[in-house]
């Protein structure tokens, strides 16, 4: 993969990442506000404020999981001006252009990826 295609898949996902990470950010927001209104104003069923905690709680968990994703995509927009973009961060060699394709912030080839997600230590 060229560095132009690179560049443009990174900043087509950085682009997508940042529409989820608006939305949920509204999503959290009304939810919040909605929260708040309810609480104040009238008595709730305790199953009526579990449902609404856990939406709220995946709610935030989306924007934390995108801003996560955000990170990664800048950090391989980061690795792409350096010249180090499709290397794998543990061993050096080249990731498989396949996984590139899917996940265009992979740092590490599929083996170490493997080992690393063996040992709790997940990324891309």
């Amino acid at each position: 993969m060229d560095e132009q295609e690179a560049t443009t898949r990174l900043i087509a996902e950085r682009d997508r990442l940042e529409l989820v990470h608006a939305a949920a950010g509204r999503l959290t927001a009304s939810a919040t506000e909605a929260a708040q209104r309810e609480l104040s104003s009238a008595e709730q069923h305790p199953a009526e404020l579990a449902t609404e905690t856990i939406e709220r709680e995946l709610d935030q968990s989306l924007v934390e999981h995108a801003e996560l994703e955000l990170a990664e995509i800048e950090a391989a927009l980061g690795r792409l001006h350096e010249g180090r973009y499709g290397l794998c961060e543990t061993c050096g060699n080249p990731i498989h252009e396949g996984r590139l394709e899917v996940m265009p912030a992979a740092r590490y080839c599929i083996e170490d990826q493997a080992k690393a997600s063996k040992n709790g230590r997940y990324r891309h």
